[in-house]
């Protein structure tokens, strides 16, 4: 089953037309009960991302305390992978949309955040207003936001922004792993380059399936729970590429797990 979430130019506006659509057309649904996203979480795809992350760099006897982190978008993912960071210990340094980006040298602090976030949410302003609110912001400089040294990259905007040559860009800043936040933001050349160059690589079939781990616990999950779950499907993907001969490609992984799962299902229910 697909779960539709909110993501880049998807927020509670759009996901309400989507299922106000699948009531119109679906006699099974029911307009009573209770209300609409009422036991979403939005930011539980963002929180999965980081959690992966950490399971990730765990796996190599790392963690993401001190961390510096790029983080190419700005949306509500974007600000709930920074705010997880944040607690784990991490340092984000960068937003981005459609004016360009912006830089704190020193890192984003939660109060920072919170002003940028009131600038996307409230205000609906593009993200180059908060140099005014900020001191120490630079604002396209360096011109490039790879050309940023930092030791993660969460590309968490649109499809296709890490190509092999933002790839190789990230690789020769000191970048030592590009964990994904949005869907397919890392194009098949840009993947070959990761792997070739030795950095981590974590694909949005794992690390995107959050909101999925959400729903699937429950509005009374805990955050043990969660954790939990994550580092299953993990341990999974890793288990799964070395079965069979891609030992490392959390890509490969994930991809041939979900296809087994499916199939499996499908077997057991006479689907052959």
């Amino acid at each position: 089953v697909d779960l539709p979430t909110m993501g880049m130019g998807v927020g509670e506006k759009e996901m309400g037309y989507l299922f106000g659509q699948y009531k119109r057309i679906n006699v099974k649904s029911s307009s009573g009960g209770s209300p609409f996203l009422s036991f979403t979480d939005p930011t539980a795809p963002g929180v999965g991302v980081v959690h992966f992350a950490n399971e990730m760099l765990q796996d190599k006897g790392d963690s993401l305390e001190g961390k510096r982190c790029l983080i190419i978008g700005a949306g509500k993912v974007a600000r709930s992978v920074a705010r997880k960071l944040i607690e784990f210990g991490a340092i984000p340094l960068t937003f981005s949309d459609s004016s360009g980006h912006v830089y704190e040298p020193d890192g984003i602090d939660d109060g920072k955040l919170n002003t940028i976030s009131k600038i996307k949410d409230e205000r609906g302003a593009l993200l180059g207003r908060y140099i005014i609110a900020s001191t120490t912001a630079q604002f396209n400089d360096p011109e490039s936001i790879l050309d940023i040294p930092c030791d993660l990259c969460f590309p968490c905007a649109a499809m296709n922004d890490i190509t092999e040559e933002a790839a190789n860009q990230l690789a020769d800043n000191g970048c030592t792993g590009v964990i994904e936040g949005g869907y397919s933001t890392v194009t098949l050349g840009g993947r070959k380059i990761l792997k070739k160059r030795g950095l981590l690589y974590g694909p949005h079939t794992l690390t995107m399936s959050g909101a999925s781990i959400y729903n699937a616990l429950g509005a009374g999950a805990t955050e043990k729970q969660f954790i939990e779950e994550v580092a299953r499907i993990h341990r999974e993907a890793k288990t799964t590429a070395q079965e069979f001969n891609a030992r490392g490609d959390l890509f490969a992984g994930a991809n041939i797990q979900g296809f087994l799962r499916v199939a499996n299902c499908m077997l057991n229910h006479g689907a052959v």
